[in-house]
Formats: structure tokens, sequence, C-alpha cells
């Protein structure tokens, strides 16, 4: 389930970059979240009138950090391509492992992280263009967006029967990020091709993934879907090559495998 995730979530970012240049990230990352919602509440029909404030505010958090991590990551990858977008958003969990890494060896593994990220960066800036700096800021913000996400889907499940908890968090989301959406629209009345587009990409992006973390995390230990999921950013890179044609040179091949090295590195120093 969680390899499965992966390969949903990254397919699913290569197929909106075009529905992102064609109508705006903000409404689009929105419009999944919308759709993903939707389709929750309908299939869960969770009682919102009995939960209790604990459980609302785990809802509260968890649905903010999913609209900070969706809107972010899709401001990124507006502006950089998939590998680096995804390497600089693993920052998220990585910093979440590194915090639960016990000894000062663990603190290599972010070094080798931080060294794979700047053969990434480096390879770009050759590029025309060069790197948005807007772009790392963004991707750096969906990293602390989804460091929220990882801890706050470990406190979700066992406080929410079924996927209760996921279907308020997600409508949470929604909601908070229904304004961005507007501001960049200019108004809530979305064209009819990006809605059928955006439904389309909800199943994918996060519906699935979502549900899938979401079983694996009450089935596995923390530590070894932390493992599996360093294995992001190379799904990331091939994703993007396959559906995008986003290249990479022979050191950026190797960066993505250091983050991916460091990524499962530190999640082991931390068991």
């Amino acid at each position: 389930m969680a390899v499965a995730a992966m390969v949903s979530v990254q397919t699913g970012v290569s197929l909106a970059v075009p529905v992102i240049h064609d109508h705006g990230a903000l409404s689009t990352s929105s419009l999944r979240l919308c759709w993903a919602a939707l389709a929750l509440l309908l299939f869960v029909r969770p009682p919102l009138r009995r939960y209790d404030a604990a459980q609302w505010r785990a809802a509260l958090i968890l649905g903010g950090g999913m609209a900070v991590m969706s809107l972010s990551f899709f401001l990124a990858i507006e502006r950089l391509p998939q590998h680096l977008t995804v390497a600089l958003e693993f920052c998220g969990p990585l910093a979440v492992a590194a915090l639960g890494a016990r000894g000062w060896r663990a603190l290599a593994w972010p070094l080798l992280a931080a060294a794979g990220i700047g053969l990434l960066v480096s390879g770009d800036a050759r590029m025309a263009g060069g790197v948005d700096p807007a772009g790392i800021a963004f991707a750096l913000l969906a990293a602390a967006g989804w460091g929220v996400y990882i801890v706050m889907m470990k406190r979700i499940g066992p406080a929410f029967p079924g996927l209760q908890g996921l279907a308020v968090s997600l409508m949470v989301a929604a909601l908070l990020s229904l304004p961005f959406a507007a501001a960049e629209a200019g108004t809530l009345r979305f064209p009819w091709e990006q809605l059928a587009c955006t439904a389309g990409l909800a199943v994918l992006v996060p519906l699935v993934p979502y549900i899938l973390e979401i079983n694996a995390l009450r089935r596995m230990p923390a530590a070894m879907f932390g493992v599996l999921m360093s294995l992001e950013p190379a799904v990331g890179a091939t994703t993007g090559w396959v559906f995008l044609g986003q290249g990479m040179s022979a050191a950026q091949m190797l960066g993505t495998g250091l983050v991916v090295a460091a990524s499962a590195g530190v999640v082991r120093a931390g068991r």
C-alpha cells in the first residue's frame, strides 16, 4: 500500500503540471482537495456533531498541514522540475525522522541529503533560466506541511474510527484552500475543463494515497513506513521523466540517490 501510494502521488503530480500551466496552481490544488473531500464525506458520512474537542483539534491541525503541503507543492512544481521539487519537499519527513534519531552519527544523514539536493540544484541551475528561488521557498514550505502531515496522520488513525479522521481533515484542508483558489481565479466559478481534470487528479492525489497511507500506518511500524517512503524522490524523478520529459544528468541522478539513502538511513537510525 505504501509503494502504491508513492506511485499514485507522483503520477498525479506529473499529470497535474499541464493543468497547472493552463489554469493556475492554487485553484488546481484546491479543487483536487475539494473533490477528494467530497468523495470521502459522501462515502464515510462522518458524524461531525459527535466529535469532541481533541478530535476536532487533531483534524484541524492535520487539515492545515494538508492545505499548506498541497498549495505550496503546486506553487513549487509550477516553477521547478519535479525531481527537485520532490527532493526539497522530502526535507519535511527527513527532519521528522532526524528528530527521532539517536546519537550524533544520525546528523550525518541530513548532511548527505543536503549534498544530494545541492547536486540537483546545481544541475538545474545550468539549465536555461536557472533555478527559481521562489520555487525553492514554496517547496520547503511544502516540506514543513508534509512534516506536520506525517506526525498527525499517525495520531489521527487511533483518534477516529475507520476513515472518519481522514474525511474530516480533508474537509478542513479543502475549506482552508478555497480562499486562495478564489483569489487566484477571481471567482469561484471555475471552468468545466478544470473541474473535470481536477476530479480525475483527485483520485490519484490525494484520495487514493491518503487512504493507502493511513491503512499502511495501521499495519506497519512507522520506521518501516519511513524507509519505504524514502523512495519517493526516485519515484518522482522517474514519473517526471516518463510523463514530462524532465531528464537528469548523471550528477543529478547521484543527488537523487543520496537523498534516498539519507532518508532511509535517518529512519533506520531512529528505530
